[in-house]
């Protein structure tokens, strides 16, 4: 007979075992949630401090796994193709679920048939970040720079078809200007190149540029919320300095395998939403300027079925493709 302390290391599972599954001893093995991203984006702080919140939880390791590469399709498929008993979750940016099926004709997994929504886990506003050294110290001063040399400025992206690109076009088609794009793998090089001025402005999210904007290494213009950050409380909007009604943000969320029962399902959405709403998982994401947004199933359904549509026409008017 198993013994008791045993079958408490099984609190994600055990439900849904079989008595005879549980009296030969099923194993208990660790969770993985997967990152589709490198370590030290924002993707990647949620996917931590959520598995660290679960792993007390359920009392029982929970690893964080990066698998980064093709705009987040490599851990993407991944997860995809994993059993859907559980023990894999993905932890993920928008754009992999709302961008990648715009952009690919022949994306490696499809959101709908693979993978089911756990839940909403944080939103971020990006923020419009330029080397110090360009003479524009707000907004109108960057769009009338851009103006009277066209073409003469050159953006970052994280890579063809991410949030940050997305953003950047919509400001572009916004304003009539026109900007070169150099697209990066990942934040951290394009971020490098900035500070460094091979290129002269970024769109990204606030937790991976704001220990730069506090050194001056960046300055930053706006944010792309429609409300200002607490943590970035001097910095205006999109809206209020230059285009009205300009509201984006980049959202994070967890997801399954397609296949995962619905009361296994449940669980989880309840330990991730549990997770947090805990009071130190928010203040510690908050300190790195994630707003904890922690909903449903239901609700990510429909987030991914409305920025298909909004980014959908940014993406026809601003005639981007992926080869």
């Amino acid at each position: 007979m198993i013994e008791r302390r045993r079958l408490l290391a099984l609190p994600l599972l055990a439900p849904f075992l079989t008595a005879a599954a549980q009296a030969q001893g099923v194993s208990s093995r660790p969770v993985t949630i997967v990152s589709p991203y490198m370590a030290g984006g924002t993707s990647d702080i949620i996917a931590r401090v959520l598995g660290e919140g679960l792993s007390e939880l359920w009392k029982q390791p929970v690893l964080i796994e990066n698998r980064p590469g093709a705009n987040g399709s490599i851990g993407v498929s991944a997860v995809a193709r994993s059993a859907p008993d559980g023990h894999t979750l993905l932890a993920v940016a928008s754009s992999a679920l709302t961008l990648n099926p715009l952009l690919y004709k022949k994306l490696s997994y499809d959101v709908d048939r693979d993978l089911v929504p756990v839940s909403v886990t944080g939103q971020v506003p990006n923020v419009v970040v330029v080397n110090p050294r360009l003479p524009a110290r707000d907004l109108a001063e960057l769009i009338a720079l851009a103006r009277a040399k066209p073409g003469g400025l050159i953006y970052a992206s994280q890579g063809i078809g991410s949030n940050g690109q997305m953003n950047a076009e919509m400001f572009r088609l916004a304003t009539g200007i026109a900007l070169v794009h150099v697209p990066y793998k990942g934040s951290a090089q394009a971020v490098t190149d900035l500070v460094g001025g091979q290129v002269d402005l970024m769109f990204d999210n606030l937790p991976t540029v704001l220990e730069h904007i506090r050194g001056g290494q960046l300055r930053a213009l706006a944010v792309t919320s429609a409300n200002r950050s607490p943590l970035l409380p001097e910095v205006p909007t999109v809206a209020e300095a230059a285009i009205p009604g300009f509201d984006t943000s980049a959202w994070f969320a967890v997801l399954a395998p397609k296949a995962t029962p619905p009361q296994l399902l449940a669980r989880l959405e309840q330990a991730v939403t549990g997770v947090l709403a805990q009071p130190a998982v928010s203040a510690k994401l908050g300190a790195a300027g994630v707003a904890v947004a922690a909903a449903g199933s239901a609700e990510l359904a429909g987030r991914i079925a409305q920025d298909r549509r909004t980014w959908g026409e940014v993406i026809a008017r601003a005639g981007i493709a992926v080869e």
